[in-house]
């Protein structure tokens, strides 16, 4: 184990960690189902991107969000999952100071991005069925991409928040992570130094996010529900409901994970639930994005057909 001399104290320069099993055959099953997972996430998203950019019919700001969102699943998963599947291959997984770092900044980036993408697209959603005849002035270019890069600030402020928390810990004492990356909570319990600031800073930053793209999302859906209630016309009732439905799923899966790991007190659940329900958050859920989005959503099954059709037929 490496070693940095810093005052009175020895300075951990990296970090083992445990991963999620230490049995080789299990090891060998999660390594090949999570590489399937990360391949089938990094074709999927990048389809949908690609998909998004080359269809006329798909160029609306619903779908300029989208593209951004898949973008952000990439970069969730590819935070992450790397490095796990180097896991499930060495017997000893050892990441530098510097690696966890960039690890833990990068998860956190693109975890607090997500928030405030599915708080955007919960008031796009909002704009479009509550007032559909404002929509192209209220949602036009200027306003989408002031939403994004306003999305993007956020994100990074979130993530500079969380890695001044980590860098004022001092790590010591044991450098054994039991996690299969870098997360806030499994790095406190290695801290010799006094934690009070760090936490306080990270679950305060974390809070404004949850709290404001929560609100955000809630305020949105309570209108468009009350605006769909007061539709006369079923098939008009059914057309809204069906634009909501990929993002609320979306909204339900992240937040719901998101909830059990970060705001639930840890004494009501183990380690190792803690360690699923991350695997869910980091690794399932940018997978399934794509799929509830281009499953349910019939402009992109359209699109994603015509485009077919040429490249078989062409």
């Amino acid at each position: 184990m490496a070693f940095l001399e810093d005052g009175n104290h020895t300075a951990v320069t990296e970090f083992i960690l445990l991963g999620l099993t230490d049995d080789p055959v299990l090891r060998s099953i999660l390594f090949i189902i999570i590489l399937c997972i990360y391949l089938v996430t990094v074709f999927g998203n990048l389809s949908t991107l690609l998909l998004i950019r080359v269809s006329s019919k798909l160029h609306h700001p619903m779908y300029f969000f989208l593209s951004n969102l898949a973008s952000v699943d990439i970069g969730i998963s590819s935070s992450v999952t790397p490095n796990m599947l180097v896991n499930f291959l060495v017997k000893q997984n050892t990441i530098s100071y510097i690696g966890c770092y960039i690890q833990f900044g990068s998860a956190a980036f693109f975890g607090g991005l997500e928030c405030l993408l599915l708080a955007v697209m919960a008031y796009d959603r909002f704009v479009a069925i509550c007032n559909p005849l404002l929509y192209s002035i209220k949602m036009c270019t200027q306003v989408c991409v002031q939403l994004i890069v306003g999305s993007y600030i956020g994100g990074f402020l979130y993530a500079s928040f969380a890695t001044v928390s980590f860098l004022s810990i001092l790590f010591c004492g044991p450098n054994r992570i039991n996690h299969f990356f870098c997360d806030f909570a499994p790095l406190i319990e290695l801290s010799c130094s006094d934690v009070t600031v760090p936490v306080v800073l990270v679950s305060f930053s974390a809070g404004i996010v949850t709290m404001l793209t929560v609100i955000v999302i809630a305020i949105s859906y309570t209108y468009i529900l009350i605006t769909i209630l007061k539709m006369h016309s079923r098939d008009g009732q059914q057309k809204a409901f069906s634009t909501c439905t990929s993002h609320l799923i979306a909204v339900t899966l992240f937040y719901g994970t998101t909830i059990f790991i970060y705001v639930m007190p840890k004494t009501s659940y183990s380690t190792d639930q803690n360690k699923v329900l991350s695997v869910f958050y980091t690794v399932v859920i940018p997978m399934l994005n794509p799929l509830i989005y281009s499953l349910r959503n019939n402009e992109i099954k359209g699109a994603l057909k015509t485009h077919l059709g040429k490249k078989i037929f062409s």
